[in-house]
């Protein structure tokens, strides 16, 4: 069916999944270009993606032919739907396209099709499979092969350090046109992006990234569009004015990063991710604890012989608490991202005490009924203790990190 939009900005609306993956094709002024590309998407996706799909052209207020070529290519393509917008804007066109789908993961890429098809798959496999939230595709990695002019690669990394050193991005690449989420990600971030226009992608890729979600990056062959109609002064001076509105945001609270990050953590969603049940993080629990006390035990015996017990303790203790509770973090929780960082650090560090008052009473209790107690005996109390303060850091951590 035909659809058309006058206003993209509206909320999404909860639907059922009927297909897999929808990949949107946001198209203006594209009379030349769109046929083609939809019959080779098309084809490709037929015979190689192993997930139902649907492609859906997203025409906002071209004045050619564009739109009339989008309802002749949903007439003769059972997979191709077309959307028309009365206004103009790549991310208002995606908006909508992604505010009306029923698919579990959407996704876009421009019309020339300047991203290798080969790179789809990877694209989309980590978020049908719960392994990530977005997905993006990069040039700007080691194994991407990019065919373009000097100016547009000096243009394009430049943007992406001026997005590091503004906006502490990690991701590489903000702009390139081709990129995925998780359908139920959408939905909560999309009213969070302001922008309709080029700055549409940085903007949601910053907030996912400051709320803690999982992007995750496909290096891709890419060839420059050199039919491409952007203006690159205009776009260039429309994201600095972007990174400065969306840095006062976020530095003011004005966008709700807390509020949200917190309504993830507290997703279902989060009870797939590996070693969330109860049993598979005692596991990785576990085994990071043999590998911590063993590094404890080393750096204690090596500070023993220049320091007091007391002290080697201390220093021991500290140095593998900080590194436990990284990877504890990481692995056995599974949080990634820089969200809840300093909290889960301060739990930590509480952990930390209490295994330091556990250690140094044990210590004190052996040299002061034992006072010639030798290192052995001084290890298997450290040994029992560190068990003890174990238990009390897992369960500690496992009600931070929920």
């Amino acid at each position: 069916m035909t659809a058309h939009l006058d206003d993209a900005a509206r909320p999404m609306q909860q639907s059922k999944i009927t297909t897999a993956v929808e990949l949107v094709i946001p198209v203006y002024n594209e009379e030349a270009e769109l046929a083609r590309s939809v019959i080779r998407l098309d084809a490709y996706l037929q015979n190689e993606l192993p997930y139902s799909y649907c492609i859906k052209i997203a025409d906002n207020a071209s004045t050619d032919g564009t739109w009339a070529i989008a309802e002749e290519l949903q007439r003769q393509l059972p997979t191709v739907h077309a959307l028309h917008l009365d206004q103009k804007g790549r991310g208002r066109a995606l908006r909508a396209a992604w505010s009306a789908s029923q698919a579990a993961v959407v996704g876009y890429m421009d019309v020339d099709l300047s991203t290798d098809l080969r790179a789809i798959l990877p694209l989309l496999a980590p978020l049908l499979s719960n392994h990530s939230d977005l997905a993006i595709g990069t040039r700007l990695s080691r194994g991407s092969r990019v065919i373009r002019g000097p100016k547009r690669e000096f243009i394009s990394r430049s943007y992406n350090l001026l997005l590091r050193g503004s906006l502490s991005a990690s991701f590489s690449d903000a702009q390139c046109g081709f990129k995925a989420l998780r359908r139920d990600v959408a939905e909560r971030l999309l009213p969070l992006v302001e922008d309709n226009s080029w700055f549409f992608d940085t903007e949601l890729l910053v907030i996912a990234e400051r709320v803690g979600l999982r992007i995750h990056e496909v290096p891709v062959d890419w060839t420059d569009d050199p039919d491409s109609r952007v203006d690159i002064v205009a776009t260039a001076a429309e994201d600095v004015r972007g990174i400065t509105r969306l840095g006062r945001g976020l530095l003011s609270g004005r966008i709700p990063i807390d509020g949200v990050r917190e309504e993830f953590l507290r997703r279902d969603d989060r009870s797939r991710m590996p070693g969330d049940s109860l049993f598979g993080q005692l596991i990785k629990f576990g085994f990071i604890g043999v590998l911590s006390t063993l590094a404890y035990l080393v750096v204690y015996l090596l500070l023993r012989t220049a320091v007091d017990a007391q002290v080697a303790n201390l220093t021991a203790l500290l140095i593998t608490a900080i590194a436990n509770t990284a990877t504890n973090r990481r692995l056995t929780f599974g949080v990634r991202g820089r969200a809840g960082l300093v909290k889960h650090h301060v739990g930590g560090l509480i952990a930390f005490g209490i295994g330091l008052g556990l250690t140094s009473g044990s210590l004190a209790i052996v040299h002061h009924s034992a006072p010639g107690a030798g290192r052995i005996v001084e290890v298997v109390v450290l040994v029992a203790a560190n068990a003890v303060s174990t238990l009390i850091r897992f369960l500690t951590l496992r009600r931070m990190m929920r």
